[in-house]
């Protein structure tokens, strides 16, 4: 299975910078949470790792290539940064089937991750009519459409009520526990807790704390992330 490196990364916008200088390893076999206050640079780190964005300086690597060198990108990287990317005049399953179709990737896949992210049901239903809960599933089920060794998602939990929470965290432990890099940006911490190993944290653009969740200082990783996040401010 392949990891995720992030290499002495920067970005800057003009002339503010987002993104600091920061690195870190995102382990296999695990979930570690990316976490930071509103603006500390998440989301751009995540979009750089994906290509989606040009770094100013340094490197993102997919089991030690960039996101763009990858010959088959759906099949070693599964990535969820909205809920929105669906056409809203196609059902879920056509969704999934022209991905499927551009990604070489057989179309009884389609059916198998649709009910892994329980949508069987309305999946000839138009993406229109679905509500954030299931367009976040929709998100879910392309993410996981080529069966990738790593997955990057971003507020993966966003829309979803508390028995899909639940059933949102059995799925992202099963899928650690097969060895799949599981890599889960969240402003839920209690969420967190329950699921990552590790955690990176960042605020301003600047690394702050990258390792195992159990060694992080203070008595829960709420305590931990506002001491880190705060110190400075």
């Amino acid at each position: 299975m392949a990891t995720i490196e992030i290499q002495g990364l920067m970005k800057d916008f003009g002339t503010h910078r987002v993104v600091d200088d920061i690195s870190f390893e995102v382990p296999e076999g695990g979930i570690t949470g990316f976490l930071g206050p509103n603006g500390a640079g998440k989301t751009t780190t995540l979009r750089m790792a994906l290509g989606l964005v040009t770094p100013t300086k340094g490197r993102a690597l997919i089991g030690g290539r960039p996101y763009g060198d990858l010959t088959e990108p759906r099949r070693i990287v599964g990535a969820l940064l909205e809920a929105t990317g669906s056409h809203p005049g196609r059902s879920g399953r056509d969704h999934l089937r022209v991905l499927a179709q551009v990604s070489d990737i057989p179309d009884s896949r389609v059916d198998e991750v649709l009910t892994l992210v329980d949508l069987g049901s309305a999946a000839e239903d138009r993406a229109r009519t679905y509500s954030l809960g299931m367009k976040q599933r929709l998100g879910l089920a392309a993410a996981l459409l080529g069966d990738p060794e790593v997955l990057i998602l971003d507020e993966p939990a966003n829309g979803l009520d508390p028995a899909g929470v639940a059933w949102l965290r059995g799925l992202l432990r099963g899928l650690a526990a097969e060895g799949r890099t599981v890599l889960v940006s969240s402003h839920v911490l209690s969420e967190v807790q329950q699921i990552a190993t590790s955690v990176v944290i960042i605020q301003s653009g600047t690394l702050r704390y990258s390792g195992a969740l159990v060694d992080l200082p203070g008595a829960s990783l709420e305590d931990a992330f506002l001491s880190l996040t705060t110190a400075t401010s």
